[in-house]
């Protein structure tokens, strides 16, 4: 193999690790989003349970 062929093969090599880096750091990245927002409705549900339990209490203490 002569030095053009193997400089082509190492920068094909360089671009495969390049492009495999960036997959796995668009997947990391979607993963946490998806958990940013899955705890973003979690909050959410927890935080429309306790409005409901003190519209509840609210509620019971006006009817006496």
């Amino acid at each position: 193999m002569d030095s053009n062929q193997a400089s082509y093969n190492a920068g094909q090599a360089k671009g495969q690790t390049q492009e495999k880096a960036s997959n796995m750091m668009d997947k990391a990245s979607n993963a946490a989003q998806s958990a940013k927002e899955s705890m973003q409705e979690t909050g959410q549900q927890m935080q429309a349970k306790a409005q409901g339990a003190v519209d509840s209490t609210k509620d019971s203490t006006n009817k006496n």
